[in-house]
């Protein structure tokens, strides 16, 4: 009981702010397109925050360059509130590492709350014939060229996850990248790859034959899907999504943005929300989340430094 006072206090603080202060809106950058995972999660948790906070809430997609973009214009915005970012793993735990100079660190960030996580899928169109990993190992070595896959940034977790599969395979592959799930659907239909690892909603979202999931154990939304350790490939790579703030916003207005996170995440919308995209919820507060950050950044910066996969600019 006194943790649920307590929250339902820090969420009143917030709401409590002025009528000046309410009559404007306060904005949620992403850094994917629309119908992306980032995208479809943000507006839902908008629409959570602005009955709990009493204001209006704003999402703003600001897409490219692995989401870098996106995260540049947070980590340079004033940090009174008024600014959010949410945005999956990799602008955040990977980039850094993976750019010469991505503009920002993980710490010009600071977190308030992680809101979901799920393993990436290998996936294809239904017409492709591959059906497991040994399909494609199959084709890709048959193959007179570099067999192409797609990501959706340099140094995202789909490029990761296949440059690491690729690896473990000895396959030869190439990398095409597009802005955004969406443009690779139309590069699925048009033939141009018939790979690509992303976030579980893509599957039934677009129709397309899952063939492994990226995680060490099977998951429930899959259950007759084989793990990629399963068909021979140790390769393990998840993506979670999460909101921050620029590093200097003070710890009062972080502390009623966690706990209106926390209160949202419980939601009935929230919940169906998930389910139609194919994804747990998984809260954690500012705390842990930070050493969820902290902890995979130093994991990716070790697989982007084994693989020589460091981007020269």
């Amino acid at each position: 009981m006194p943790r649920i006072l307590a929250l339902l206090a820090l969420v009143a603080g917030l709401a409590s702010a002025g009528p000046a202060r309410a009559q404007s809106a306060a904005v949620i950058v992403t850094s994917f397109g629309p119908a992306s995972a980032a995208d479809i999660v943000a507006r839902l948790l908008a629409a959570e925050f602005q009955p709990l906070l009493g204001r209006p809430f704003a999402v703003k997609n600001v897409t490219g360059a692995a989401g870098t973009i996106a995260v540049n214009e947070v980590v340079r915005a004033r940090p009174d509130g008024e600014t959010l970012l949410f945005t999956p793993i990799g602008p955040i735990a990977i980039q850094p590492s993976f750019l010469r100079n991505a503009g920002y660190k993980a710490s010009d960030l600071a977190p308030i709350c992680m809101v979901n996580r799920a393993p990436l899928i290998m996936m294809t169109p239904q017409g492709s014939g591959l059906r497991t990993v040994a399909d494609v190992v199959k084709r890709a070595k048959q193959a007179a060229a570099p067999m192409p896959y797609a990501s959706t940034g340099m140094g995202t977790t789909p490029h990761l996850s296949m440059v690491t599969f690729a690896r473990a395979a000895s396959l030869k592959m190439d990398h095409i990248v597009y802005r955004g799930p969406s443009d690779v659907m139309v590069a699925f239909q048009q033939g141009a790859v018939e790979i690509f690892n992303d976030h579980p909603s893509s599957v039934r979202a677009n129709n397309l034959h899952p063939i492994a999931v990226l995680n060490p154990e099977r998951v429930p939304d899959f259950p007759d899907l084989p793990t990629m350790r399963e068909q021979g490939f140790d390769v393990n790579f998840a993506i979670w999504h999460g909101l921050f703030a620029p590093a200097a916003t003070p710890p009062a207005v972080i502390a009623r943005y966690e706990a209106a996170c926390e209160t949202a995440v419980r939601s009935e919308a929230m919940r169906v929300g998930h389910e139609r995209i194919t994804t747990p919820i998984v809260f954690q507060n500012a705390r842990d989340f930070g050493a969820t950050v902290a902890a995979d950044a130093r994991t990716m910066a070790s697989v982007i430094e084994e693989g020589g996969l460091r981007q020269a600019e």
